[in-house]
């Protein structure tokens, strides 16, 4: 019994740490596109930035969610080997949405913004681990 409480516990504090990164974002990060995707960005000019304190806050956050999310699929499945899949899952994908993201930004003075932004959404919110859990649940029940 106290063994599903600490992981009840343990996905609820790594819950929480994802909501603080989300919370705390424009403190810990350095994103000019944080305010630019707020407004009605359609018809407007991209803000200026710096392609190296971008990448590395977008790598840094990513980081942050991928280890919280790993944390959060282990304590799900006690299965050390979906975890290792995982994890070579959120790497493909970080190197893939990173290089489209830079492609897109460096190809043309105003690129395709609504798929600037859903990169962007997947480098910076945890969005692969709500794919994952019941992607996995799922596979673990049929099996």
């Amino acid at each position: 019994m106290w063994k599903n409480k600490r992981t009840i516990l343990g996905v609820g504090i790594a819950i929480l740490l994802l909501a603080l990164i989300r919370t705390f974002e424009t403190e810990l990060f350095y994103d000019p596109f944080l305010d630019f995707f707020k407004g009605t960005f359609q018809n407007a000019v991209l803000p200026s930035y710096d392609t190296g304190n971008l990448l590395g806050s977008l790598s840094l956050r990513y980081g942050l969610n991928t280890i919280l999310s790993l944390i959060i699929i282990y304590l799900f499945f006690k299965d050390r080997g979906l975890v290792w899949f995982s994890g070579i899952l959120f790497l493909f994908f970080y190197v893939g949405l990173l290089t489209a993201f830079i492609v897109l930004l460096k190809s043309s003075d105003k690129p395709d913004y609504m798929t600037l932004f859903y990169i962007r959404r997947f480098l910076i919110q945890p969005l692969l681990l709500i794919l994952f859990l019941p992607a996995f649940y799922y596979q673990k029940k049929k099996s």
